[in-house]
């Protein structure tokens, strides 16, 4: 009962701290999270990399058509738009069930709830591993030529880490609290989805509708995906994440030193 108390009671930051640290529990879980939804399956996780095969392979010349862009320019746009934004929705939508789907762990006994943010957001990177080994084949078939600023793509994807936990705590702590935000959060998504250029180029956008650029998931994507063609990511792009960031860790800050000792009685 004291070890349990003197949890309870330490600092926001040993709290968050301890569940971060802890990288054999929440990868471990991660990875029995990928195991257990393919079991029995011959294939396994590499189904994730064979459906989203699929779907860009028979969305790429037909999108292509539509646009009337050449298809080496716009194959690996797409190919690079929909599995980035398959890990940004994944991301979102499993933050707000971080708790709810961990409650039989928090109930049982003290877990610093940072620990299950982690978890969630490990089982993505995993889908997401699984899921990018797409881009080597399109971009060698597109004949993409990369210089040094695809070295911009490792420091965008850290800045991506870093929101999605933040996002993570945020929604997380939000949802478990009022659990109408998480059907609010999903059809958000699905509307993002279609004002973010996952499937059309930016410049074919009116000088005055250019603004929905300016949407956090649309500076992400331009920051991952345009170094990955051998491009150099705007300007705005990073201004406009680095804004999102310090917001976004603000809030899930102050949330998080209030309401971490309440998730258990939301649950």
């Amino acid at each position: 009962m004291s070890q349990v108390h003197s949890n309870l009671h330490r600092s926001a930051w040993a709290d968050w701290w301890e569940g971060t640290r802890r990288t054999d529990i929440w990868w471990t879980l991660a990875w029995f999270d990928i195991v257990l939804r393919y079991r029995r399956s011959m294939l396994g996780p590499i189904w994730l990399t064979l459906s989203m095969g699929v779907m860009i392979g028979g969305m790429g010349p037909l999108y292509a058509s539509l646009f009337g862009t050449k298809l080496d320019r716009f194959f690996p746009h797409l190919a690079l738009g929909v599995i980035f934004w398959g890990l940004f929705s994944t991301i979102v939508t499993d933050a707000c069930n971080a708790f709810v789907g961990s409650s039989n762990y928090l109930k049982q006994g003290y877990f610093p709830i940072s620990l299950f943010v982690w978890r969630a957001l490990a089982r993505n990177l995993i889908q997401f591993a699984h899921q990018i080994v797409l881009y080597i084949p399109v971009a060698l078939w597109a004949g993409i030529s990369l210089s040094w600023s695809v070295l911009l793509f490792i420091p965008a994807f850290l800045i991506l880490v870093v929101n999605a936990h933040a996002l993570g705590l945020l929604l997380g702590l939000i949802c478990t609290r009022y659990r109408d935000v998480t059907q609010i959060v999903t059809s958000v998504m699905q509307m993002l989805m279609f004002l973010t250029p996952v499937f059309w180029l930016p410049e074919n956008l009116p000088g005055r509708a250019k603004y929905v650029l300016w949407n956090p998931f649309a500076q992400m994507l331009d920051l991952l995906r345009t170094p990955l063609m051998g491009g150099e990511a705007h300007l705005h792009s990073w201004i406009g994440i680095g804004f999102w960031t310090v917001l976004c860790l603000s809030v899930a800050s102050m949330l998080f030193v209030k309401y971490r000792r309440r998730v258990v009685y939301w649950l």
